[in-house]
C-alpha cells in the first residue's frame, strides 16, 4: 500500500461563519482559552488526502472522492461547501461519496444552497451517500435544543430528503446496493445509532466484483459479516481537537482511539479508511485535525 497525504489549506473564514461561530464560543470560554483563534482557523481550512492501494476484483483502476461530516447548518454555509466541491472535482474523480452527516439543523423544507452545490459535483460513476446520525436529528429522529422536539413525521421527513437530494444528483443508499460498473458493487448502510445497518443486504448480488462499503459510523467494522474489499467512514471527525502527544481526548466511538481516524482494519481483515471529515460539530473549533477530502486511487489486485 502507497499513501501519500497533502493538503491545500485555505485561510478566510465566511463572514457567515464568523458569525456563527461568535454565537457559539460566548458559552464556552474555556475552550476559547484553550485552542484560541487557531483552533477556528482549523475548522474553516481543508486539505486534500490522497491515497493508493489495490481492491480485489477490480478490472481496471478507479478513483473514489470521499466527502464526509460536512455539518451544513449551524456553523457551515454554502460558501464552505462551495470550497469543498471546487476542490473535489478538481481531481477529476470517477465517483463521489458522501459520508453521513450532511445535515446539522432542522429544516422544514430542502437544504436549497446546500443542495445547489453537490449538484455541481461531477464524475462519470455518480454521486451516492448515507445518512449519519446527525441527519437523524435533522429529520426530527430525536430532539434536543439544537434541533428542537422530536417530530412524529421523521420518517416522511426522511423521505422527502432522500427525494430532494436524488435530484439534485446524490443518491443516498440506505442498505441498498449499485452496481456502478462492471467489476464494481457499492453498498451503503443506514445509520448505526439510529437507524438499522444491514452490511449484508446492502452488498447482497456482488457476485464477484469488487467491493466497496460506506457507513458513516466505524464501529460497524467490528460486526461485518463477511469480507468486504474497503470500507469508508466518517463519524469521529478525527477526534475534532487532539492534542500533542495524547491524541484526541474524546472520540465518538466505543472503541475510544481505535478507530479515530485513518487506515484501520474491521472483522474479516477488512481494511477500512476513517476520515477526519469537514465540518464540524458542538464547536466550531479544530486543532492538529485538518479537515479533509480522501481521493482514493484504487488499483486492480
Amino acid at each position: 500500500m502507497q499513501v501519500s497525504d497533502s493538503s491545500s489549506p485555505r485561510t478566510t473564514i465566511p463572514n457567515s461563519s464568523r458569525r456563527r461561530f461568535l454565537r457559539g464560543v460566548l458559552g464556552s470560554g474555556v475552550a476559547l482559552g484553550l485552542l484560541g483563534g487557531a483552533g477556528v482557523a482549523q475548522s474553516y481550512r481543508h486539505g486534500v488526502t490522497r491515497h493508493t492501494r489495490t481492491l480485489p476484483g477490480l478490472q481496471s483502476p478507479l478513483r473514489v472522492a470521499f466527502l464526509t461530516d460536512m455539518h451544513y447548518g449551524l456553523f457551515i454555509d454554502a460558501g464552505n461547501v462551495q470550497q469543498w466541491i471546487e476542490a473535489t472535482n478538481a481531481e477529476r474523480p470517477d465517483l463521489v461519496l458522501l459520508g453521513g452527516d450532511q445535515l446539522d439543523y432542522r429544516t422544514d423544507g430542502p437544504p436549497t444552497p446546500l443542495l445547489a452545490q453537490l449538484e455541481r459535483l461531477s464524475a462519470p460513476l455518480g454521486v451516492y451517500g448515507v445518512w449519519g446520525n446527525h441527519d437523524y436529528g435533522s429529520f426530527g429522529y430525536y430532539g434536543n435544543k439544537h434541533y428542537g422536539p422530536e417530530r412524529p413525521d421523521w420518517q416522511a421527513r426522511r423521505e422527502a430528503l432522500r427525494v430532494s437530494f436524488a435530484a439534485a444528483g446524490v443518491n443516498l443508499l440506505r442498505n441498498e446496493g449499485r452496481a456502478v460498473r462492471p467489476d464494481l458493487q457499492l453498498g451503503g448502510v443506514d445509520d448505526l445509532w439510529h437507524g438499522q445497518p444491514d452490511a449484508a443486504t446492502a452488498l447482497a448480488g456482488a457476485e464477484g466484483r469488487a467491493t466497496l462499503l460506506v457507513s458513516h459510523n466505524p464501529d460497524l467494522l467490528p460486526d461485518l459479516p463477511a469480507p468486504v474489499g474497503l470500507v469508508l467512514c466518517g463519524h469521529t471527525h478525527g477526534g475534532q481537537v487532539r492534542l500533542p502527544l495524547l491524541g484526541a481526548p474524546v472520540v465518538p466511538s466505543q472503541y475510544g482511539q481505535k478507530y479515530a481516524m485513518g487506515w484501520v482494519t474491521g472483522a474479516h481483515g477488512t481494511p477500512a479508511y476513517v476520515s477526519r471529515g469537514l465540518g464540524v460539530s458542538g464547536l466550531p473549533i479544530r486543532n492538529m485535525c485538518t479537515p479533509e477530502i480522501a481521493v482514493l486511487t484504487l488499483n486492480p489486485a
